[in-house]
Formats: C-alpha cells, structure tokens, sequence
C-alpha cells in the first residue's frame, strides 16, 4: 500500500523542482531550443552557411540579439556590434567613413552592410575569415575596434545570471564559451535577410517599376550587372575597381590575405542592396554620395597594373544615365528589413532612419 505524501515530504521536491527551474534546466530538457525557420525567398540558391551544424532556434536567436547588442563584449563597455552595424543602415556604419573604437580610436575600413549573410563565402573586405562563426573574434579582439579578450568576456557574461539562463536555454551543454557566443550570434545575423524591397516585389509579379526605374534597370544591366549580379547583386569576388591607394591607411587590401601582387588594391564587391542607406561608399568610406561613385567610375578612376579588366577603360555613363540609375537603385531599398523590430531589442530607437527618409 502507498502512503501518501505529506506536507513535509513535499516540502523538499517543490524545492528540488524551484532549484531546476531557477537554473534553467526545466526549460531545457522538458522543452528544448524552438527550431526557427530559415527564410530562403523564392529564386534564391541554397544558402552556403551549414544550418545543420549550426540550426538557428528561437533561443538562440535571442541570445545572439542580446549579445549584438550589448556593450560589455568591448573591453571599457561602451561600444557593441551595433555599434558600428545599425539595424537602420541596414546594419552598416550610419553616414561615418570610419566607425568609433575603445580608447577614442577609429577602425580602418567603413563597416559594410549585414544582410543576407547566409548566401556569404568569405567575410571582410579583404575576405580574411571564411566562415561566418570565426567572424565575430575580429572586431571583438581588434585593438582600434572592441579591444576584448575571449576570457574577458566570458568571465562578465558568466557574472551575469541572465546570461546563464540563456545560454542553458539556447545550447545543449549550457557552456558560456567562445564557441557558443560565435554560435548565438551566427544565429542572429543568418536572419539578417533582406528581400522584400520594390525591386523583390517586381520581380515577383506583385508591382511595377516606373520608367526612370525601368530605363535604370535596363541600364544597370548592361553595365553594372557583371560585378553586381542579382539576386544578391554582388558576385563575392575581390577586384580592383581603380581607387588609388590611401597614403595614410597604405591598404593593400585583398594581397594582404593571398600574399599575391595580382591581389593589389582588390576588394570585396560589396551588395547594392539598401545602397541607399549604407553610405558613405568603398571599403574606405572615400565616397559620400552615390554621385560621387558614379563620377568615380565614369571620370576619376586610376587604373592600374591590377585595376579589373572590366573597368580598365571606365564605364561610360551620361547625366541622363546616373539619373535613371539612381532610381532603380532606390528600389533596393527594403524598408521592411530596415524597420523590422524583429531585429532590434524592445525600445531600440530607430528615429535615424526616419530622419533619413521623412
């Protein structure tokens, strides 16, 4: 015959129960991380980021957004991934050449747009780390950037008992380590997916381009379109687009990585999606105006021994041309990526980006 339990021996099995629940390990093994679906809009190739290895969860993702966000993974606590990538410049440095690092200093390079990341071979504008994990450790370490160890961040998170909770929430083994912040914030930017500006629209039967977007597109086409090809417009490549060296920077670019003189001055062709707002342009920030590329590649190019044979007699472009270009380039602007809160913690302020466009 069973005999009941009392009040006292319930007393220390409610306490056990509170003791799991507190560490986080009820939700973890009565539920699990919650699979989140990865976007692959239509037309799109497979993305090239192993989402088995790494599956995104709803956990996850969180923990990724938390991290984005938060200053301590710097070392004085004042600057964040965000930082320099903002959701509202579709998460690019807002009108600066060069982004803000600890100790008053600045980075090197202009910080480029995170979307579509998924799609990404190789990251930097050199393509110096080839796997979208290995990313973060850069800026994260980088003395003009966020200054930190990987054993100084770990011991502020592990101070933290949010984090902890998050962690055992988001990963199997509940471990505040390297690997799974890298993991957490992969999570994070593999989401970073734009696709649904007027251009997207068009091309999936639900708008219409006007004629001077029209005429850009055709225009784009014919002389844009080899380097900057669809859906992504970008190809991934690293060329030479004749920009002279800065003598300050003496940025090498792409031979820095390869060791080869053939890689001279050869940069990331970087996306023409939300172009509009990701401004000021180059790996370098030089031009501040989509007018001011668009001179650069009709007038002011410097080829050299190792300028892309592509560009090597410029690219011929009227008044009338830039105009009608400039319009079809406005319709890659995807405001629902750029004001998605999805991608931003509650209360984030995303005035900049009305200031911008209102």
């Amino acid at each position: 015959m069973k005999r009941p339990i009392t009040k006292s021996g319930l007393l220390p099995i409610l306490l056990f129960l509170l003791i799991l629940s507190g560490s986080g390990w009820v939700g973890v093994y009565h539920k699990g991380p919650t699979p989140l679906a990865f976007p692959i809009p239509p037309g799109w190739p497979s993305p090239v980021y192993d989402l088995k290895a790494n599956p995104p969860t709803e956990e996850g993702f969180q923990l990724g957004m938390k991290l984005f966000y938060d200053g301590r993974l710097s070392r004085d606590g004042n600057f964040s991934c965000e930082s320099c990538h903002q959701p509202y410049s579709a998460f690019s440095t807002y009108q600066h050449s060069f982004s803000h690092g600890i100790n008053n200093s600045l980075t090197t390079r202009n910080a480029p747009a995170l979307q579509n990341l998924a799609w990404q071979t190789s990251f930097m504008w050199d393509g110096s780390i080839g796997h979208l994990d290995n990313q973060p450790i850069a800026p994260i370490t980088a003395p003009g950037e966020m200054g930190e160890t990987p054993a100084g961040i770990i011991r502020k998170l592990q101070a933290d008992a949010d984090y902890r909770k998050l962690f055992r929430l988001a990963f199997k083994d509940g471990s505040i380590s390297m690997g799974n912040i890298d993991k957490a914030l992969s999570q994070f930017m593999v989401m970073l997916v734009s696709s649904d500006s007027k251009y997207d629209r068009v091309m999936r039967g639900e708008a219409s381009f006007i004629l001077p977007e029209k005429l850009g597109y055709g225009i784009f086409q014919k002389k844009c379109a080899s380097c900057h090809a669809e859906p992504f417009f970008t190809d991934f490549s690293f060329r030479n687009n004749g920009m002279p060296v800065d003598e300050r920077l003496q940025d090498g670019g792409r031979s820095k990585v390869t060791g080869r003189a053939a890689d001279s001055l050869a940069f990331r062709v970087p996306s023409l999606r939300n172009v509009a707002v990701t401004g000021p342009y180059g790996h370098d920030g030089r031009f501040f105006s989509l007018l001011s590329v668009f001179e650069h590649y009709r007038k002011n190019m410097v080829p050299g021994p190792t300028t892309d044979s592509l560009l090597l007699h410029k690219i011929a472009l009227s008044n009338f041309e830039i105009g009608q270009l400039t319009a079809f380039l406005y319709t890659l602007t995807d405001t629902v990526f750029l004001k998605n809160r999805k991608f931003c913690p509650p209360g984030y302020d995303l005035t900049p980006y009305f200031v911008h466009f209102h």
